[in-house]
């Protein structure tokens, strides 16, 4: 596998989305699985790492990898809040993924220099967006929300917009999502399953990784 430029400074969230086909949506209850949790991940080719702010561990763990392993770009998902922007931007993360958009949330992101994809799953959702200045968004939850079919009816009023699908994306229908002209990467929670990361099985999350990597976009 060809090593990847390092990246350095600050992101686009266009970057991060380009990095790999997948980016991990990862919840942690125990920081140490963090390190070698994202050391396994980098290794099968994945680099951006969204660390879900869905345990009271989270932040403990997005500031262990940012801190222990610096070939990953560590992000924080699940941001819904000022206060979340400024605590994740504070432990290290590069970039934060939010389940919906607020401009208060925009701008707090924007404050703390942390490159936003925030989640929509209307057309209105997406112009408050884009009226922010973003064109890089999360669809969410993207097959409850209509899946590959509503991306293509957005493709033409929204031609402009590239998109990362979250929600109910699996191997089996990832690469649907990704043949899609408007869609840049999707986020999935099967990089990392909670008995892999219980019973510290970090070979297994290296092959799922590379699997993940080789996805034709």
């Amino acid at each position: 596998m060809a090593v990847k430029q390092t990246l350095s400074g600050k992101l686009t969230a266009l970057q991060v989305m380009q990095d790999a086909a997948v980016i991990p949506v990862i919840v942690l209850h125990d920081v140490r699985h963090a390190v070698p949790m994202a050391r396994a991940l980098v290794a099968g080719g994945i680099r951006m790492l969204e660390v879900t702010l869905r345990t009271p561990q989270a932040l403990a763990c997005l500031e262990a990898i940012a801190r222990e392993v610096p070939e990953a770009v560590a992000g924080a998902g699940t941001v819904r809040s000022a206060a979340d922007a400024q605590a994740c931007a504070m432990a290290g993360a590069r970039f934060a993924v939010s389940p919906g958009y607020t401009h208060a949330l925009g701008q707090a992101c924007r404050d703390a220099g942390l490159p936003l994809l925030p989640g929509v799953a209307t057309g209105s959702e997406i112009m408050a967006a884009q009226e922010d200045g973003l064109t890089e968004l999360k669809f969410f939850p993207a097959m409850q929300a209509g899946g590959p079919a509503m991306l293509k009816a957005w493709s033409g009023p929204f031609g402009d917009v590239k998109f990362c699908p979250t929600g109910g994306v699996t191997p089996g229908n990832a690469a649907e999502f990704l043949s899609l002209s408007n869609v840049v990467c999707v986020g999935g929670s099967w990089l990392t399953p909670a008995d892999a990361l219980a019973n510290g099985d970090w070979a297994r999350i290296t092959a799922l990784a590379l699997e993940a990597s080789r996805l034709v976009r």
